[in-house]
């Protein structure tokens, strides 16, 4: 299995708290975000990485390639217009054999063991076109809402989904079958990976949802409190 690390977002609502550094780099129990992404990757027992960062994020890889020597690093320099076009642009690199791939966000801290059991879950579903991380946990402005049926198959989506308690966790297990959407989910004025899902499960691609304890998303000054006292914690929820 290989996994994609999607980093290319500017983190515009932290540097409107003050906060400049590069997303992928900003600290949390001083550690960087792009570290935590890495040891959860490295639980789950992958050990080939692709990550997208934007333009002007090169310390990004200056700083993984002085402190990573145990995991296989690509990294795609590019800026997207959103999450969705991150992904597309990491397809190269995640569909090599067809086998499934992990994707996750920078900004989201899970415990390095709930990744490992979430993938391990995700293996378990060998008919899925693609498996998300779903938790009862929200901590997002926007969370995405997700229904699933008595066997795990999601049924919903976002606004069908609303009266859920379960919300995506920000990292996810998709077979590169997915990557044969891209033009129809351009055509259909998809803009971000959360539309992506949506359109994925409106054409008929199986879609699962595995449970996962707790995950903190990074986007605001504020969060990074609340992730510095999860790991702290020991990831307990």
């Amino acid at each position: 299995m290989r996994a994609g690390i999607i980093a290319a977002g500017r983190g515009e609502r932290l540097a409107r708290g003050g906060i400049r550094t590069p997303k992928p780099l900003v600290a949390v129990h001083d550690r960087p975000l792009i570290e935590h992404a890495l040891d959860s990757i490295r639980a789950a027992g992958v050990g080939e990485v692709a990550c997208i960062i934007n333009e002007e994020s090169a310390a990004v890889e200056t700083h993984c390639r002085s402190r990573v020597a145990d995991l296989a690093l690509h990294f795609v320099h590019r800026t997207t217009p959103s999450s969705m076009e991150s992904l597309f642009a990491l397809a190269p690199h995640l569909a090599v054999d067809g086998t499934p791939f992990l994707l996750l966000t920078v900004d989201a801290i899970v415990a390095p063991a709930a990744m490992r059991d979430f993938v391990a879950a995700a293996a378990r579903r060998p008919d899925a076109d693609g498996v998300l991380a779903v938790s009862t946990f929200v901590d997002d402005e926007k969370p995405l809402r997700v229904t699933c049926d008595a066997g795990g198959r999601i049924t919903a989506l976002g606004d069908g989904a609303a009266e859920s308690p379960l919300v995506t966790a920000g990292f996810y297990v998709l077979r590169p079958a997915v990557f044969d959407e891209i033009g129809a989910a351009r055509a259909a004025g998809c803009t971000a990976l959360r539309h992506f899902l949506g359109h994925l499960l409106a054409r008929g691609h199986r879609l699962y949802g595995e449970r996962v304890p707790k995950s903190v998303d990074v986007d605001r000054p504020e969060d990074v409190a609340v992730a510095e006292a999860f790991v702290r914690s020991g990831y307990r929820v």
